[in-house]
């Protein structure tokens, strides 16, 4: 089953950034990620509190390739100088409905 990530990101320190996505990138692909989205053009249409500076959905092919990208000797220094630099929520997800009224697995395509 795919599983997505999903981050929110304000950042306070940009020192971190240009170095984070350029390594960081070929890492998650290479962990078998793939970014859907990674973007400040964000509106938000409902709710309350700041919107978010920077947000990102990440397609991966399970749960475990999560773990193995985000617990890895590679990924630690990225992660720790992201975690210094910005202010971050991260959300993992399973691609399904718990409804199981919509056709997800029919409509999440490459």
């Amino acid at each position: 089953m795919k599983y997505y990530c999903v981050a929110e990101m304000k950042i306070t320190d940009p020192a971190w950034v240009q170095e984070y996505v350029q390594n960081v990138t070929g890492m998650v692909e290479r962990h078998g990620g793939r970014y859907l989205t990674r973007t400040n053009r964000i509106e938000q249409i409902e709710g309350g509190g700041e919107c978010p500076q920077v947000m990102l959905v990440i397609e991966w092919p399970s749960r475990e390739a999560i773990t193995a990208f985000y617990d890895s000797d590679e990924y630690r220094p990225y992660r720790d100088a992201r975690e210094r630099g910005a202010e971050s929520r991260f959300f993992i997800m399973p691609g399904e409905d718990s409804g199981r009224r919509a056709q997800i697995a029919a409509t999440v395509r490459a």
